[in-house]
């Protein structure tokens, strides 16, 4: 399900340079956003508040870049509606990540949130009514194989984490929405024009939540949110929106795991969480699905 792209920027790049860019700003763009939910919880304001200032700063530079994307001409209302409709998905999704970040671990945080990996992946089958097979079968085992080894010493079930689970869970459902939304889009607007309009529609969606629950909107301390807009929505996000239409849903999925990997290793290197041999293993397991989802594979089986 790769979209058409009709950038004219993006169409001097030959096809097997734009794949082999792409995959790299896809790895980047999910290395970028990995470092969210610890800058979240750095933030002195409420956690609604801290995505509403992710876009906030971001949205200037963003709309900038859409300016100079697009010559200044508006884009087609039908792709503004669709790009408009991932923002209402991607605010949701924010606000309960954000909130569960606070009422569950960061480690439970980031593997419910990223079921979206799982979504994307059933979604690819429900599309190609075809079952993965070869090279992309064993990807897909290695890196949920990965995943759980990475987060499963970290993971913590109970009661007193079930409000911020399942706020992770939803999050990872609404993110799968606003993936599934821009990667159709993508194929009639550009990148920074595609971001720039659902990061827009963000922004009174977060304020208005923020407000509502009565969250700290002003902070005292600006750098975590500084470096939250740059890393999480400009880089990554920017990147991400960059390769979508390149990619099946199953490949971005796949990608998506490489952020349970970046935060273990973010955790051993900022706060000294020691990683064992099960926790390296688990980061193998995930580069080599990287590594095998990159290679030619064989028609799946019809359901």
């Amino acid at each position: 399900m790769t979209a058409k792209i009709e950038s004219l920027d993006e169409s001097k790049v030959t096809a097997p340079q734009a794949g082999r860019w792409a995959f790299l700003a896809l790895l980047a763009g999910n290395v970028s956003l990995s470092i969210g939910a610890m800058l979240v919880r750095l933030a002195d304001t409420g956690p609604t508040a801290s995505a509403f200032w992710r876009m906030t700063l971001a949205l200037p530079f963003l709309l900038f870049f859409a300016w100079r994307e697009s010559g200044g001409m508006l884009p087609p209302r039908p792709a503004i509606t669709v790009a408009a409709a991932a923002g209402v998905f991607f605010a949701l999704d924010l606000a309960a990540w954000h909130i569960g970040i606070l009422q569950t671990k960061v480690a439970n945080a980031t593997l419910f949130g990223n079921c979206a990996s799982l979504l994307l992946v059933v979604w690819t089958i429900f599309l190609t009514r075809s079952l993965p097979r070869g090279w992309q079968a064993a990807a897909i085992l290695l890196a949920f194989a990965g995943s759980a080894l990475l987060m499963g010493q970290s993971y913590e079930l109970s009661p007193a984490y079930l409000v911020g689970d399942l706020l992770s869970l939803l999050a990872g459902v609404l993110y799968t929405a606003y993936v599934i939304l821009m990667q159709r889009v993508r194929g009639t607007l550009a990148p920074w024009t595609a971001l720039g309009i659902s990061s827009a529609t963000c922004v009174p969606i977060l304020l208005g939540t923020a407000l509502a629950l009565g969250e700290t909107i002003l902070p005292q301390n600006w750098t975590p949110l500084i470096l939250l807009a740059l890393t999480s929505q400009i880089i990554g996000q920017g990147l991400m929106t960059w390769s979508l239409p390149r990619f099946s849903p199953l490949v971005i999925g796949l990608t998506l795991l490489v952020q349970p990997a970046v935060a273990a290793l973010t955790g051993w290197l900022m706060f000294g969480e020691t990683l064992g041999p099960i926790d390296l293993f688990g980061g193998m397991l995930v580069g080599a699905a990287l590594v095998l989802i990159r290679l030619p594979s064989r028609a799946g089986r019809p359901i």
